[in-house]
C-alpha cells in the first residue's frame, strides 16, 4: 500500500510543477495510458497517472473558482456564511465567507476585510455584504513564501474590502450545531473570563487552533527555538490525547459489566471519537487529518482484531488526504507532518534491541530535529540549532501538562468556573515561565542560522545521507552519511566576475527596494514600507531575499528619502545585518547610526563597477525631489535609480547633469506617477527598458496612464513589479539580461496579468 500511495503522491507532485495546467486533450491521452497500465497490471504507473489526473481535475476546478478579471474593482453584493473564526477589533475585521447565493459567478470562497466594522461578527452567521473584490495577488520574490499558493490551496478565490454602502445585513445568526461556532464560543469565554493575555492566547491556540492572539514577536520566538509545532495543534497532540483517553477508557471499562464489546474495542471507539472532536476544534488542518486517519485505521483494525503495519496505515493516510484534497500537497504542513512520522518509524520500527523510554524519546527528538532540517532549509532558509535541546524540555511540558490540562480547563469554564479559575491560575503561571524560557533561549548566540536555499541536488544528497546516518546498527560506515550533507552545509554560491553586476528590483508593493550585487560587494537602495499593524518589507521580503542570495552583510545602504514606502524597513535591516555605510537625504532619521548625506557628486568603484551619485546637488523644497539618484555603470550597460524625484528635479538633471543621464535601464521615478517621468527626462536618459515599482491596484493608480502612454509613444518596453514580481537585470559576460520572476518561477496557481 505504501508504494501505491507514494506513486499517487508523485503523480500529484508532478502536476504541481506545471506553469500551466494540461489541456483536456492531454488529460484524455493520459487517461488512455492509465487504462493500458491497468490492463497490464502495472499498478505503480497506474497510481502515478491517477494521482496526476485526480490533482489535475481539482486544480482545473479551483482555477474556475478564481475571480474573473472583469469583476476586479467592482462593487458586488452577495450573501454568504462566515466560515472562519473572525479576527476582529475596533479598527478592522478579517474573515472568510463561503457564498450561499451566487448570481454573479463569483468565487465560492472569499477572504474579506471590514474596516471600522459596525457589528460584531460570529462564525456561522449568514450576511449579505457589498464588497470591492480583487484577484489573489501577493509580493513575489526569491526567498519569500508564496502566499498565492496558500490561498489557492485553501480554496480562496478572491480578496475584498467590505463597503458600508449599501449597509451589510445579518441574515441569520449562527447555530451552536456548527463546529466553528463552538470554537468561537470557547475562545470568547476564555477571553471574557481571563482577559486578552498571552496565557489566554496560548490556551486558545492549544485547544481550538485559534492563533490570532499571538503577536509576530512571539511567533519569532517559536521559530527561533524550533517550537512552532508545539503551539499549533499537531498530530502529536491528537495522538497524545487519544492515547490518554484510550488508556482511561480501557481501565474503566475493564471494571464495568459490559459484555457486548471488549474493553479494547470500546476504548478504540472512544479514542477515535476523541481524536475527531479535538481535530474538529483545531479546524481539521492537515497534521490533524493525518493523525486522525492513521489513528482511525489502527483502531478500526484493533476493533476487528486485525493487525495493520505502521507503513500500511501511513500509506492509507496519504491516499485519504490526497483523495479528499490533492492540493494539500501545496501545504508545507503536509510535508513536515508526514516526513516527521516517517522519520519516527524509520528510527523505531523493527529495532531488535529494547531501550528505555527516555532514550527512545531523546532518539526520536534528535532524529526529527536533524532529519527535518533539510526540508526546513528548503522552505524557510533558516534552521534552529537549539531546537533539539529546547524541545527536549518543551515537548514533555506541552504534551503532558499544558495540552491535557488546557483541555480539562475548557469544559470547566462552562460547568465549574470556580475550579476553572484555580486551574487557569496555575496554567497561566506555567505558561508565563515557559514563554520566558523560550524568549531567553532565542537570544542565545547562534540560536538560529540563516542559510541559502539548497539546490535540488544538495537536498536529495542530504536526504540520502541522513537515511544512511540514521540506519540501524549493522549498516556499515553510517557516519559517512555526514559527507553527503556537505553540499547542503557548504553550498556552492554563484559568483560574479570583475566588472559584472546584478540589479534586482524587489516586489515590495507600493514602495521601492533595489538590491545591487557586484563580485565582492552588496548595496541596498531603499527598504520598502513599514505597516501600521506591525511588520515591514525589510522582514517580509528583503531579509529573506538577501539570505536566499547568501548575502551576509551590506557594504552600503542607500535610503533615497524619508517617505515610509522607502525607509520603512530600514530599522529591521540595520538590526539584522552588518551595514558598513549609510547614504541618505535624511541622515537625521538615523539616530545612533553614522549616516552620511547623499550630496552629489559622489562616486566610487567596486570590483570594476562604477557608482555615480548625481543628485541632489541643491536642496529642493520638497522631500521627493531631494531623493538620492544613483547610476550604476558597467561595460555592459547602466541602471539609473531615481527614488521619488518629480518634474522639478528631473528638469534640473536635464539642465545640469544631462551627460550623466543616459542609461540602459531606468527605474521609473516616483512609481510612474503623473508628476514625474517628463518627456525631456526620458529622452535624455534614452533607456532601452523601464522598470516600474508599484503595488497591485494601489490607491494612487500608479503608474499613471499618461506616463505609460509616454513610454509607449517612445517605443520603450516596460515591466511593473505588480505584474511581473521581482525583476532581475543581469549585467555580465558583456550581455544584458532582464528576467521577471513570475515568468521564470511562476506556477499555474500564481497571478497572471
Amino acid at each position: 500500500m505504501i508504494g501505491h500511495a507514494l506513486a499517487f503522491l508523485c503523480g500529484d507532485f508532478a502536476l504541481q510543477q506545471f506553469t500551466q495546467l494540461p489541456t483536456l486533450m492531454w488529460l484524455v491521452v493520459i487517461g488512455a495510458i492509465a487504462c493500458i497500465m491497468a490492463r497490464l497490471r502495472y499498478f505503480y504507473g497506474l497510481f502515478f497517472l491517477l494521482g496526476f489526473l485526480w490533482s489535475s481535475g481539482f486544480a482545473h476546478y479551483q482555477l474556475s473558482e478564481q475571480l474573473a478579471s472583469s469583476l476586479e474593482g467592482e462593487l458586488v453584493r452577495f450573501t454568504g456564511e462566515i466560515t472562519s473564526l473572525p479576527d476582529q477589533n475596533a479598527q478592522r475585521a478579517h474573515f472568510e465567507v463561503t457564498l450561499t447565493e451566487n448570481n454573479d459567478q463569483l468565487p465560492r470562497k472569499i477572504q474579506l476585510a471590514w474596516y471600522k466594522p459596525t457589528a460584531i461578527l460570529h462564525a456561522g452567521e449568514i450576511w449579505t455584504l457589498t464588497a470591492k473584490l480583487k484577484r489573489n495577488h501577493s509580493n513575489f520574490n526569491l526567498g519569500s513564501q508564496d502566499f498565492e499558493r496558500w490561498q489557492f490551496a485553501q480554496g480562496i478565490g478572491a480578496n475584498g474590502t467590505v463597503s458600508e454602502h449599501p449597509a451589510p445585513v445579518r441574515q441569520r445568526t449562527s447555530s451552536m450545531m456548527q463546529i466553528n461556532r463552538w470554537r468561537e464560543t470557547i475562545g470568547n469565554q476564555l477571553t471574557a473570563r481571563y482577559g486578552d493575555t498571552l496565557g489566554v492566547a496560548l490556551l486558545k491556540a492549544l485547544t481550538i487552533g485559534d492563533d490570532n492572539g499571538l503577536l509576530p514577536a512571539q511567533w519569532d520566538i517559536f521559530r527561533m527555538t524550533g517550537t512552532t509545532h508545539l503551539i499549533v495543534i499537531s498530530g502529536s497532540h491528537i495522538a497524545l490525547v487519544a492515547g490518554l483517553i484510550y488508556w482511561l477508557t480501557l481501565k474503566l471499562v475493564a471494571r464495568l459489566p459490559v459484555f457486548r464489546y471488549s474493553p479494547p474495542q470500546l476504548a478504540a471507539i472512544v479514542s477515535v471519537i476523541t481524536a475527531i472532536t479535538y481535530a474538529s476544534l483545531a479546524g481539521f488542518v492537515i497534521p490533524t487529518k493525518r493523525a486522525v486517519m492513521m489513528l482511525g485505521i489502527v483502531m478500526i483494525a484493533g476493533f476487528y482484531q486485525r493487525q495493520v503495519s505502521h507503513l500500511h496505515s501511513l500509506g492509507l493516510a496519504i491516499l485519504g488526504i490526497l483523495l479528499l484534497n490533492p492540493l494539500a500537497l501545496l501545504s508545507i504542513g503536509f510535508w513536515l507532518s508526514f516526513l516527521a512520522v516517517v522519520l519516527i518509524m524509520y528510527r523505531v520500527d523493527g529495532r531488535l534491541k529494547s531501550i528505555s523510554t527516555w532514550q527512545v524519546g531523546v532518539d526520536i527528538q534528535l532524529s526529527v530535529s536533524i532529519g527535518l532540517s533539510p526540508l526546513i532549509l528548503l522552505f524557510f532558509q533558516q534552521v534552529s540549532l537549539i531546537s533539539p535541546l529546547v524541545n527536549f524540555v518543551a515537548v514533555p511540558l506541552v504534551e503532558f501538562i499544558f495540552v491535557p490540562f488546557a483541555l480539562i480547563l475548557v469544559p470547566l469554564v462552562f460547568i465549574a468556573p470556580f475550579l476553572a479559575d484555580k486551574l487557569f491560575f496555575l496554567l497561566d503561571l506555567l505558561l508565563t515561565y515557559f514563554m520566558q524560557g523560550l524568549a531567553w533561549s532565542s537570544t542565545l548566540p547562534f540560536a538560529t542560522i540563516n542559510h541559502p536555499q539548497p539546490s535540488g541536488f544538495a537536498f536529495a544528497l542530504s536526504c540520502l545521507g541522513l537515511l544512511w546516518l540514521f540506519a540501524p546498527r549493522g549498516i556499515p560506515h553510517r557516519a559517512l552519511g555526514l559527507i553527503l550533507n556537505l553540499p547542503l552545509i557548504f553550498p556552492m554560491v554563484p559568483t560574479l566576475n570583475t566588472g559584472e553586476a546584478i540589479v534586482t528590483l524587489l516586489d515590495v508593493g507600493q514602495g521601492l527596494s533595489v538590491s545591487v550585487q557586484t563580485q565582492h560587494h552588496s548595496l541596498l537602495f531603499d527598504t520598502g514600507a513599514k505597516f501600521l499593524g506591525g511588520g515591514d518589507m525589510g522582514k517580509n521580503v528583503i531579509l529573506p531575499f538577501l539570505n536566499y542570495q547568501h548575502i551576509k552583510k551590506l557594504d552600503m545602504l542607500v535610503i533615497s528619502h524619508g517617505d515610509n514606502d522607502h525607509i520603512g524597513g530600514a530599522d529591521t535591516i540595520l538590526k539584522n545585518l552588518p551595514v558598513e555605510h549609510i547614504l541618505t537625504s535624511v541622515p537625521e532619521k538615523f539616530d545612533g547610526y553614522a549616516a552620511s548625506y547623499c550630496h552629489a557628486p559622489q562616486s566610487w568603484n567596486w570590483d570594476g563597477v562604477t557608482f555615480h551619485l548625481i543628485s541632489p546637488v541643491e536642496k529642493f523644497d520638497d522631500e521627493n525631489n531631494n531623493s538620492c539618484v544613483l547610476k550604476i555603470q558597467t561595460s555592459t550597460g547602466a541602471v539609473l535609480l531615481t527614488g521619488d524625484i518629480e518634474a522639478k528635479a528631473e528638469q534640473w538633471l536635464v539642465n545640469y547633469a544631462i551627460e550623466q543621464l543616459p542609461s540602459t535601464i531606468l527605474i521609473a521615478p516616483h512609481h510612474g506617477s503623473k508628476t514625474s517621468s517628463t518627456l525631456s527626462f526620458i529622452e535624455a536618459i534614452h533607456p532601452e527598458t523601464v522598470l516600474i515599482p508599484n503595488g497591485y491596484r494601489n490607491q494612487f493608480n500608479h503608474p499613471s496612464k499618461e506616463v505609460i502612454a509616454r513610454y509607449q509613444d517612445l517605443n520603450i518596453p516596460y515591466l511593473t513589479s505588480a505584474n511581473d514580481g521581482a525583476i532581475t537585470v543581469s549585467l555580465k559576460n558583456d550581455r544584458l539580461k532582464i528576467e521577471s520572476l513570475r515568468a521564470t518561477d511562476g506556477k499555474y496557481w500564481n497571478f497572471h496579468p
